[in-house]
């Protein structure tokens, strides 16, 4: 007992000492591991692989792994694992597809012990089992799973998933024979190592790739649809038992130690903190961690049993060590009350509550104070729990027909984004916003027409302007715009009679932004054909004397040059336009062109950049992503290609959702962001089992090894089907489109006669 209390005493003073520091890597880092004792962390990348002591106040390079004048790829590093039996014992996961173990304790300068090279693609994680000391598992690109012995030189195990790269491996930390694997597609499946034929038990824990996970009694696991779930696996089915909401893609995740309901996560783009979250409250960051600059690649705990300090490692080139009491705290800065509109249009009101303590006044012991308690209870460390925030939250809900997305789906499908002119495809995305009532985005396009096109072909007749007003039409829609080009603006007073030459004339002028309808405009066009029909004596000066106006400064003369001289004008149109009295017309006239041809593409580029983020953040990420393709190289180079991958893969997700595959496809042909464009790249692995022996088909043929049955034969003619195949996801039995679509018009049960309910959807 004594020795035990001792033991005890002195992990607890290891918990509290050190501080928040950080140090400056080499490179970029890939993943990170802490030795047992909390002494030593190892940083590994795809060029770096060093090894740095913990001092009190400060990391301290104890070992550089990368030797030799040329070192090979076995020196990059996916992932890195530190055994935590055997202190001088690490594996990482190398970018050739090799897995390599380094032993501290070599003498020489290489210390790389053995070297396997069983994979066929990148390897993506490394993990050692917790109790035995020679057991290593790896997950690969490929899609199999291997265990090493490391006292053999080859591996003794191999694990096909079936499916998809393998992202994530673990060995669980209470059952000796089980691992669990994390899949590309956002499957999870449970292993047993003395069973490498197949899998005890899968589920699909997230939508899309990229997908992590952590086992320690629950099992979490995290994906790129922005949630962190927890499953309890002690029931006979994987059952969701809490859902965390993230910001951004989760790239990592970890059991925070000694706290049951805490975890850590990081992203893989766009959010480069680490939030730790308390999974009963999912809503807001329990606590963050705010000092990296790029995007988090790798997270640890110092300890298994020290949960104040985080270790972390990031593509900004630092290694940070986190002590917990130096985090903010989200929920400190959160807003009991606020108000919010909806993607649909509706209303939500939060107001706080007040908090009143029914018994507050209630004595802790009816009969006296207790001199002599019996159980003695820890005072609660107010630093880990939540400030106590309420408030009552009110819901005004549009009407139905407002909520409908038939929007979304008429817009993907009538935009178009490539095959044309960047002119006419503004013009067609402006029209087709218009008839489907947003004038908003119709006006963006319109304007990223005017910004980007070519200023010779400003004044050609189109859907969105008049040839005979001039750029009087956009005066109305550019109000961000106006205050830059106001120089550039001359304004043309008329006279309703004309006065003697000592007086001045009446003059009304046109401002705002208020809309004019076709009516005005017809009416307008007739007016201003009608003057141009009056026979005018050309003036003997080019330019008419006028007298010094006092209350109204004179226009410079400069811009009356430029005004007669301007190329977008015809010879009636420059008296119009000139300082000629004319009568009953009032008018707002453009000396120069709205946009002038010698301001560049890229003066607009801060504007059209804040502009799509602006879409994006409203939840309009269509608009975002549409706005990219058409600009293309225009607007690219201004944004970075996180945030292009971030919004081209919302896009996608959304399409995939409304089942608008062919408009997906497009977007990922034309997209200008590489992430997105290899995704029409990637190979594509169909896995048939055989429908009579439920075992997985070989790529040779359609004949099963293990039984001799074709697998495509139908249920309803019993002939091989050599065209379409359609087969019941419960019981794998199938046939002819036309003869399964037939039977089950009349039948419920299968047609193979094996009882299973088929339904046709």
């Amino acid at each position: 007992m004594e020795k035990m209390s001792r033991v005890t005493t002195a992990l607890g003073s290891s918990a509290i000492s050190g501080r928040t520091m950080f140090c400056h890597l080499d490179a970029p880092a890939n993943a990170i591991s802490v030795c047992r004792d909390a002494t030593q962390v190892v940083v590994a990348g795809r060029n770096i692989f060093k090894i740095y002591g913990l001092e009190e106040e400060q990391f301290v390079e104890k070992l550089n792994l990368r030797v030799g004048r040329k070192p090979s790829l076995n020196f990059s590093c996916a992932d890195v694992m530190w055994h935590q039996m055997e202190e001088n014992l690490l594996a990482t996961a190398a970018t050739n597809g090799a897995v390599v173990t380094w032993n501290l304790g070599k003498p020489s300068r290489n210390k790389q012990d053995q070297l396997f090279t069983e994979h066929k693609r990148t390897v993506n994680k490394v993990c050692f089992h917790p109790t035995e000391v020679y057991m290593l598992l790896s997950g690969s690109q490929d899609g199999y799973m291997k265990c090493f012995d490391l006292r053999k030189k080859e591996s003794v195990s191999t694990f096909s998933g079936q499916s998809e790269s393998v992202r994530d491996v673990q060995f669980s930390m209470k059952d000796y024979f089980t691992f669990a694997a994390s899949f590309e597609n956002g499957n999870v499946q449970l292993w047993d190592i003395r069973r490498p034929d197949r899998y005890e038990r899968m589920f699909t824990a997230h939508t899309g790739p990229w997908l992590t996970i952590h086992l320690k009694g629950w099992l979490a696991t995290g994906g790129r649809d922005k949630m962190v779930k927890v499953w309890d696996m002690t029931t006979n089915r994987a059952k969701e038992i809490y859902c965390v909401q993230t910001i951004a893609s989760v790239a990592r995740v970890k059991w925070r130690p000694e706290r049951k309901w805490h975890l850590a996560t990081c992203s893989m783009m766009v959010d480069h903190n680490i939030y730790v979250w308390d999974v009963r409250r999912p809503f807001i960051p329990f606590a963050t961690f705010e000092e990296h600059k790029d995007v988090t690649t790798g997270i640890v705990w110092r300890h298994q049993h020290d949960p104040y300090f985080l270790l972390s490692g990031s593509k900004d080139s630092t290694l940070y060590q986190h002590m917990f009491k130096d985090a903010s705290r989200p929920v400190d800065r959160a807003n009991p009350e606020g108000l919010c509109f909806g993607l649909f249009g509706d209303l939500a009101f939060a107001a706080k509550e007040s908090l009143i303590s029914g018994d507050s006044n209630r004595k802790p012991y009816p009969g006296g104070d207790r001199r002599y308690p019996i159980f003695f209870f820890k005072k609660p460390d107010l630093t880990e729990q939540f400030a106590h925030v309420s408030s009552a939250l009110s819901v005004f809900e549009s009407s139905l027909e407002s909520r409908r997305m038939d929007w979304f789906v008429k817009t993907a499908r009538l935009y178009l984004l490539g095959g044309k002119p960047f002119a006419e495809l503004c013009d067609h995305n402006a029209k087709v916003a218009k008839e489907l009532n947003r004038p908003q985005v119709s006006t963006t396009w319109t304007m990223l027409r005017l910004m980007f096109s070519d200023p010779a072909n400003l004044s050609t007749p189109g859907p969105n302007n008049i040839s005979k007003l001039g750029n009087l039409p956009l005066m109305n829609s550019v109000d961000k715009l106006k205050s830059s080009f106001l120089n550039n603006t001359e304004i043309c007073p008329t006279a309703e009679n004309e006065e003697t030459e000592g007086s001045e004339g009446q003059a009304e002028y046109m401002f705002g932004d208020a809309e004019l309808d076709d009516d005005d405009l017809y009416s307008m066009e007739h007016e201003i054909q009608a003057v141009e029909e009056q026979e005018y004596t050309l003036p003997q000066e080019a330019f008419p004397l006028r007298h010094e106006i006092m209350d109204n400064p004179s226009v410079p003369e400069h811009l009356q040059q430029d005004k007669a001289d301007s190329p977008h004008a015809s010879g009636n149109e420059a008296e119009v336009m000139c300082l000629t009295p004319i009568e009953s017309l009032s008018l707002i006239a453009i000396s120069q062109p709205l946009f002038s041809p010698h301001l560049p593409a890229r003066f607009f580029c801060p504007v059209v950049r804040e502009m799509l983020s602006h879409y994006a953040e409203q939840g309009d990420v269509q608009m975002a992503v549409s706005v990219l393709i058409v600009l293309g190289d225009r607007i690219r180079k201004e944004i970075d290609d996180l945030t292009q991958e971030h919004w081209y893969m919302s896009y996608i997700d959304l399409l995939q959702r409304f089942e608008l595959w062919n408009v997906s496809n497009e977007v990922i042909k034309l997209s200008t962001c590489s992430a997105i464009t290899c995704l029409n790249q990637t190979s594509t692995t169909l896995h048939v089992n055989c429908s009579n022996c439920k075992r997985p088909m070989s790529n040779r043929g359609w004949i099963c090894d293990r039984c001799h049955q074709c697998a495509s034969v139908c249920a309803v003619c019993h002939h091989v089907v050599k065209g379409l195949f359609v087969w019941c996801q419960g019981c794998s039995h199938g046939g002819h489109l036309e003869h399964v679509m037939n039977w089950l018009k009349s039948n419920s049960h299968c047609p193979a006669g094996c009882g299973h309910l088929c339904e046709y959807t």
